[in-house]
Formats: C-alpha cells, structure tokens, sequence
C-alpha cells in the first residue's frame, strides 16, 4: 500500500520543504521508493548538537532514528494516513561525532493500526553508531492536518 499523493512525498522529492524538525536535523532523503517501506536519509551532526564531551548528545540522534522509521512507513501511507511514533528505544553503540550521518529504516511489519519499525544510524566511514526500534500508530487525518509538510 503506499501513494505518491500523501505530503511526505514532496519532501522527500524536495518539491517542498520537509517539516522543520527534519530541517533542523539537516535531513536529506537519499532513498526512498513508494510502497518499500524503506528509506536512506543523511542527517547533519551540527555543532550545536554537542554534549560537553563533544559527541552528538543521544537525544539528537534518538531524533535521526525517528525521523529516518516514520519516513520508512511513510513510504507504504495513504494519503490521509500517518503515523507517530508511540515507542521509541535506541542503542547507543558508539559516540556520533559532529558530521554526515547516514540513517537507514525499514518497517519490519505493518497492520491496519499499528506498525513496527527498526533503524541504524552509520557515521560517513559505515561505522554503526546507534539502532533503533519502534512503534507507530496508523492515524487517519485530513489534509489540513499535516501542518509541517511545505508550510
């Protein structure tokens, strides 16, 4: 199930702006095909995300993994589906250094209301730095409710 109609799919094709959490986080799509219920996503360690040990802080990169799954499922939506997260558990395997990460995120399965969702989140040289799970419900919203896709 999926349709190139629903908001999501001009931001991933960059004809609008994703929502501004996503910018923030200097999301950018690499991958992403309709109905495959995976996506690739580069994301930006900026400065300004450091902890006083000069990582990446884990609430930042929990936010990479959760704006990485919810674009995977977002790939199988209808449009007037969405999908928020519900649960959300992250592995912090190694310290995210300040640079270009690649996220990766599949849904692992989806049903009428309820979808599970894993992702990893690599630094430029493929080294794992963080996985995820996750938990989403399947909403059904008008269109005027999707308030951060090009607004």
């Amino acid at each position: 199930m999926s349709n190139t109609e629903h908001p999501i799919w001009g931001a991933i094709r960059k004809t609008t702006p994703p929502p501004p959490c996503a910018q923030t986080l200097g999301w950018d799509v690499l991958e992403a095909e309709p109905g495959s219920g995976r996506v690739k996503i580069a994301f930006e360690g900026k400065r300004e995300f450091l902890n006083p040990m000069g990582n990446i802080q884990g609430g930042f990169v929990a936010a990479m993994l959760d704006d990485t799954m919810g674009p995977a499922l977002g790939t199988t939506f209808a449009p007037d589906e969405f999908g928020p997260t519900i649960e959300l558990k992250v592995n912090f395997l190694k310290p995210t250094k300040p640079g270009r990460l690649i996220a990766e995120a599949r849904v692992v399965q989806r049903g009428r209301s309820i979808a599970f969702l894993a992702g990893e989140i690599f630094d430029e040289a493929g080294n794992l730095l963080a996985t995820a799970t996750a938990t989403a419900k399947i909403v059904k919203v008008g269109r005027d409710g999707f308030v951060g896709f090009g607004k």
